[in-house]
C-alpha cells in the first residue's frame, strides 16, 4: 500500500511517523524546493519538529502527480486556507484514492468546512476527517494518543482505521463528519480566549468556567448544523477543547495569552505573521457563518470583538458573569 501525505508541517511528518509503524511506502509533497531539499538532506524539519528525524524510506517530492500517483490513500495536511487551492491541484490526479483530511477550519470566504472544500473539487464517498487532541510533537514521540475519525462511508472508516491504529495511536469512528469538524475549527477560537483570560490572570476556576460555556454553545451549534450533540464528548470535542485550552504549547492560546497580558501591538503582530494560528483564520468564517445561518453563539461575538474589533478584553469578565 502507497501512502501519499500533502504538506509536510509538523501535523503531517508526525502523521508520517505514526503511518509508518505499519506501512514502509510513504511519499510526502511540499510545494517549497527548499523544504524538500532540507528534508532529503537531513529527514528532519528542526523549523517545525525540532529533534524530531524521520527514517530513510520517508520519501520526499514536490511533483505532487509523484505523490499521489499509484497511491492507496491521500492524506491532506496542509493549514485550512490552502487547501482549496491544494484539493484542486490534487484533482488532476486523483484516481479514487481514500482521502483523509488532517486540516482544521472554515474557508473564509464561501463559510464552507473543509471536507465541504475538498467535495466541491473531488466527487467521492472515499472521504474521511480527523482530529483530536494532539500536538505533533506528542505524536512523533510516540506518546498515547487519540484520535476521531469521521466519514460517512463506513469502508472508507474501516480502511483508514487499519492503517493509522498502532499501539499508540486510539482510533474511534464517527459517521458525524459535520459535528467533528466544528469541534475541531472552533476549539482553536476558544483556545485563543482562554489564552486571554489566561493572560489577564483569572484564576483556572474562571478558565474552567469559559470553557464550560464555550463546550454548551458547541454543542448547540453541531445540534443547529445537523450534527450529533454527542460528538462533543469525542476526542475532537472536549478532548481537544481540554489540550488546547489549557496549554502553552498551543499557538492559539499563546496568542491568546500576548492579547490578554496587553503586549505591545507590534509583539502581536509579529507573532501573527511568523506564526500559523488557525484560530484567527477561523473566527473570521465562523463569525460570518453564524451571521448567515442567523445563529446566536455569543463567545463567537464576544471573541470577533476582542481580537478583530479590539474591543476592551474585558469584556471576558462581564461575559462570565452574565445570567442565564
Amino acid at each position: 500500500m502507497k501512502i501519499a501525505i500533502l504538506g509536510t508541517g509538523a501535523y503531517g511528518l508526525s502523521v508520517a511517523l505514526m503511518l509508518n509503524e505499519k506501512n514502509k511506502n510513504i511519499m510526502m509533497w511540499t510545494k517549497f524546493q527548499e523544504e524538500k531539499d532540507l528534508l532529503e538532506k537531513t529527514h528532519e524539519n528542526y523549523k517545525v519538529l525540532p529533534n524530531i528525524v524521520l527514517p530513510n524510506n520517508i520519501k520526499f517530492t514536490t511533483d505532487m502527480k509523484e505523490c499521489v500517483q499509484d497511491s492507496d490513500i491521500v492524506f491532506i495536511m496542509v493549514p485550512a486556507g490552502y487547501v482549496d487551492s491544494v484539493s484542486l491541484e490534487l484533482s488532476k490526479y486523483y484516481d479514487n484514492q481514500y482521502l483523509c483530511l488532517g486540516s482544521k477550519g472554515i474557508e473564509q470566504d464561501t463559510c464552507r468546512f473543509v471536507e465541504e472544500v475538498v467535495s466541491k473539487t473531488i466527487k467521492t464517498k472515499k472521504i474521511a476527517v480527523l482530529s483530536g487532541p494532539s500536538f505533533a510533537i506528542d505524536i512523533a514521540n510516540f506518546q498515547p494518543i487519540g484520535l476521531s475519525l469521521a466519514s460517512k462511508d463506513s469502508k472508507t472508516r474501516q480502511v483508514l482505521k487499519e492503517a493509522l491504529d498502532n499501539d499508540y495511536l486510539k482510533i474511534r469512528e464517527t459517521d458525524d463528519v459535520i459535528g467533528i469538524e466544528i469541534c475541531g475549527s472552533i476549539k482553536n477560537i476558544i483556545a485563543i480566549a482562554s489564552g486571554i483570560a489566561d493572560g489577564m490572570g483569572l484564576s483556572d476556576s474562571s478558565k474552567a468556567m469559559l470553557i464550560t460555556e464555550a463546550l454548551h454553545d458547541i454543542k448547540e451549534l453541531i445540534h443547529t448544523l445537523g450534527g450529533n450533540k454527542k460528538t462533543i464528548l469525542s476526542y475532537a470535542g472536549i478532548g481537544d477543547l481540554l489540550l488546547t485550552c489549557t496549554s502553552s504549547q498551543s499557538r492559539n492560546f499563546t496568542y491568546g495569552k500576548l492579547i490578554g497580558s496587553q503586549v505591545d501591538e507590534k509583539e502581536i503582530l509579529n507573532y501573527q505573521q511568523t506564526t500559523t494560528i488557525e484560530g484567527l483564520y477561523t473566527l473570521k468564517s465562523i463569525y460570518k457563518l453564524l451571521k448567515n445561518k442567523k445563529v446566536d453563539m455569543p463567545i463567537i461575538d464576544l471573541m470577533y470583538q476582542i481580537v478583530i474589533e479590539k474591543a476592551d478584553i474585558n469584556l471576558i469578565k462581564k461575559f462570565l458573569r452574565e445570567k442565564l
